[in-house]
């Protein structure tokens, strides 16, 4: 998480009282602190300068070779091994230290090696385990997870793997703390387990979560864990490295490790004979296979240095981040809607009853609850989040275990939400009434009060309804026939999350079954990924202005911002779908993602092409078309559907109350999709607006900022912009469309569309669309005036109805809409 104020300092002399605190020291980096995941993912510009001297004054050398330059890094990367041992009071003579990638890959290597045992190993492993050490269980011949009481029966003799003869050593693994909700479990658990057990167990624990703001004793080697892995860059911020600890009495584990690699033996026989000799005086000569990270070692040394002298010790830190911690959750924990209902549900045990002895993490894991009890989508949290400048994460945080218990989900449930849609990373948050995740933030050594006061205050005053009674929201609508509406805009936008193309008044413009004629018919795919660019990361796309010309047959695109010398401005592209006609530009068919959907689009394969969109984005990526007809994988289906907030309600529960919240009925994510097809939009054929809903909230930001400039219709990225034709005489209402079924279109014989549902938003309508700026508005306020059961909506999705047989739908603008009203509800 990192706080919204504009300048942001740290603090130091963490063991003086809370007034003495002072945050003018250190200035950042910038202006946003990064404090999720490890706490401290911002390391200060004085680290850097430290490495880049390392870097631009010492000569350094593989290790592996006798060079005055090899030799030299050698004893300093010995230096440095020894240092972190004292880092962690682990005497080198009862322990080694092995660097590795990160902490996932300590854990592989201890799985690797126990694999590799005659017998192999059964394994077992704490439910609150990180994903990475779940993952272990795929290696081992039986595993199971256990909880707290499992562990203490174990304590006491009783193990919970039952030993089939076969003398396997039993591998237990355990966070020392929670990556999800930062609770502690206890180190004494490996000396009792390697005492108690009649079977050999090695334990490994994962203290990546725990040394972010906590010292680590290893200083008894008789009660310490057999393995212990972390992170470095979690610590420090950087470098990325980390490293496995071993207890010297259970490197007879790695003894079975059967690969070797160079650096790791002292003799190889390769022809004729196969045979070789291991390094044996030291376990991590055996275990660091190739060329050490060198570099990130010797900036391990410089992150030492200045984390002491910014932070003072470990200890020093963990006074700090406790002391904010209790602040932060008393904070939360004091958030009330007016109806007294909490707003915050928090899985973190309380700082101030935790456990003496284990206290607990700075971390919170918490989801958020409206007045009526209902659910705020998680993915809406962090798109505020985001635009605030707090650095959070939600989801699975990769605790499978620790989401299950916290959420009460049962296995069936989460298989069900796989079946329904749910992957890691999806925007499917509440599914079946449950949230799929929680909201977790962290704090670190770069924390401060007002880090912590600025998140409590995001939290209440985008989620805390102050109403002391609950009501129903409902669109405004407008009496039926008051206004009479007409097509004010069209647009069509040909390259996906690129500028849009207006369509000339006078021009009749044919309407498809996945929406108007030539709109996302192509995208930019990232070259090596194959995912869809989205303006929400690349905001220049924006400045990409696709125009289509239909008497030289071609779609022109130009760039509107600073572009490259050898670059041109303007390139052309050719509509004709014939491959016959343009060989030259198209490649076969490619793999692609696009809302996490994956897709086959054809490729081009033009140099020229390509290397426009390339070089004008500064990313590496290729056009690509998914023109209409298409079957399978070239085939997209609409997700759109009415929305809760859409529904009619009894008229005794409707008040049209701005801000007010609505109730929770049974969720509606996992309805299945809308069966009509679509091309590259997100979700269904046709969005549309309406002018006087964007005039409604552009006086809503004015209210809280008057300085702030008008929000242009463009952000919202519509197809069809609708108006009254006679604004003063026959106004409509804002968001009436909320309430529309349907539209008719056109003169005499009129086309019929379909309204979808509302369309829900996402933080791109911040971005400039001919700026490519990018601010908080319109997002803040529509969170404010336009969030229902936790999400955030603006216009509404429709499609063509099909009817009229063998009629080819147009639309023009000017054209006399006309909309058809849902249902009023219950006695109207």
């Amino acid at each position: 998480m990192a706080a919204s104020n504009n300048k942001h300092t740290v603090t130091r002399g963490y063991n003086a009282r809370v007034e003495d605190f002072r945050e003018d020291e250190y200035p950042m980096l910038n202006d946003s602190i990064y404090l999720d995941h490890a706490g401290t993912t911002l390391f200060p510009k004085s680290l850097m300068d430290r490495f880049a001297k390392d870097m631009t004054s010492t000569l350094f050398g593989n290790p592996h070779s006798a060079s005055p330059s090899s030799q030299s890094t050698t004893a300093r990367i010995e230096d440095i091994r020894l240092r972190v041992l004292r880092f962690f009071n682990a005497d080198p003579a009862e322990f080694d230290l092995v660097f590795v990638a990160n902490a996932t890959a300590g854990i592989k290597l201890v799985a690797d090696a126990l694999r590799a045992a005659p017998d192999g190993f059964d394994y077992v492993h704490h439910q609150a385990s990180h994903t990475s050490l779940v993952g272990v269980r795929e290696e081992a011949r039986n595993s199971l997870c256990i909880d707290d009481r499992q562990v203490e029966d174990w304590v006491t003799g009783s193990c919970p793997i039952e030993d089939d003869g076969e003398n396997r050593p039993v591998l237990f693994a355990y966070p020392a703390q929670s990556n999800m909700d930062g609770r502690r479990y206890p180190l004494s658990w490996a000396g009792k387990l390697r005492r108690s057990s009649r079977r050999k167990t090695y334990t490994l624990l994962d203290a990546a979560a725990l040394v972010c703001s906590s010292p680590l004793d290893l200083s008894c080697a008789d009660a310490a864990p057999d393995f212990t892995v972390l992170s470095f860059y979690k610590i420090f911020g950087f470098p990325d490295l980390g490293a496995l600890i071993v207890r010297r009495d259970a490197e007879e584990a790695f003894h079975s490790r059967r690969y070797f690699g160079g650096g790791t033996v002292d003799m190889v026989v390769c022809v004729k004979e196969q045979w070789h000799a291991p390094k044996t005086q030291f376990l991590h000569e055996r275990l660091e296979d190739g060329t050490l990270p060198i570099h990130s070692i010797i900036a391990l040394d410089a992150a030492l240095d200045v984390h002491k002298k910014l932070f003072g010790s470990m200890r020093d830190v963990a006074l700090h981040t406790s002391f904010l911690s209790r602040r932060w959750y008393r904070g939360l924990g004091s958030l009330r809607h007016g109806n007294g209902e909490p707003v915050c549900v928090v899985y973190s045990p309380d700082p101030e009853s935790a456990d003496d002895k284990l206290g607990s993490g700075p971390v919170i894991a918490f989801n958020i609850r409206n007045s009526q009890g209902t659910w705020i989508s998680l993915t809406e949290v962090d798109k505020l989040a985001t635009l605030k400048r707090f650095h959070i994460r939600t989801g699975g945080v990769c605790n499978p275990g620790g989401i299950a218990s916290a959420l009460g989900l049962q296995p069936w449930e989460m298989i069900q939400n796989f079946s329904s849609g749910f992957r890691c990373g999806t925007e499917n948050d509440i599914m079946a009434g449950k949230p799929t995740g929680v909201i977790r933030a962290s704090l670190g050594a770069m924390s401060t009060v007002s880090d912590v006061d600025s998140f409590v205050d995001f939290i209440a005053e985008f989620y805390q309804d102050a109403s002391p009674i609950p009501m129903v929201t409902k669109a405004a609508g407008t009496p039926h026939g008051s206004s009479q509406l007409h097509i004010h805009s069209i647009f069509v936008y040909p390259i996906k999350s690129c500028g849009g193309f207006e369509v000339p008044s006078g021009v009749d413009w044919e309407v498809k079954p996945e929406g108007l004629a030539w709109d996302r018919e192509w995208c930019l795919v990232h070259q090596g990924t194959g995912q869809a660019l989205s303006q929400k990361r690349y905001l220049k796309m924006a400045l990409i202005r696709p125009s289509l010309d239909f008497e030289r047959g071609e779609l022109r695109v130009t760039y509107t911002g600073d572009i490259p010398a050898h670059l041109p401005r303007e390139i052309s592209i050719p509509l004709s779908k014939n491959p016959s006609l343009f060989q030259s530009y198209i490649s076969r068919s490619r793999s692609s993602r696009v809302c996490g959907e994956e897709i086959q689009a054809q490729t081009y394969s033009s140099p020229e092409i390509n290397s426009f969109f390339s070089g004008v984005l500064g990313v590496p990526c290729l056009l690509a078309r998914f023109p209409p007809g298409g079957q399978g994988k070239s085939m997209r289906h609409a997700k759109a559907h009415l929305q809760r907030h859409q529904l009619p309600l009894p008229s005794a529960t409707r008040h049209i109350l701005p801000g007010s919240f609505p109730p929770s009925p049974p969720d509606s994510d996992t309805e299945k999709p809308i069966s009509r097809r679509i091309l590259l939009s997100n979700e269904s054929p046709i969005l549309a607006i309406t002018l006087p809903s964007v005039a409604a909230l552009n006086r809503e930001i004015q209210l809280t900022k008057p300085s702030s400039k008008e929000i242009s219709s463009a952000v919202f990225r519509a197809n069809i912009v609708i108006a009254p034709a006679d604004p003063e005489n026959r106004p409509l209402l804002p968001y009436s469309e909320d309430e529309w079924t349907g539209l008719k279109i056109g003169e005499g014989k009129q086309h019929g569309f379909e309204m979808l549902g509302a369309c829900r938003r996402c933080h791109m309508v911040c971005v400039n669309q001919e700026t490519a700026e990018k601010s908080e508005e319109p997002f803040v306020t529509l969170s404010k005036t336009r969030r229902f059961d936790g999400k955030v909506f603006f216009g509404v999705h429709m499609s063509w109805d099909g009817g009229g047989r063998g009629l080819v739908p147009t639309v023009r603008v000017g054209d006399v809409a006309v909309p058809e009203w849902r249902d009023k509800g219950v006695g109207e």
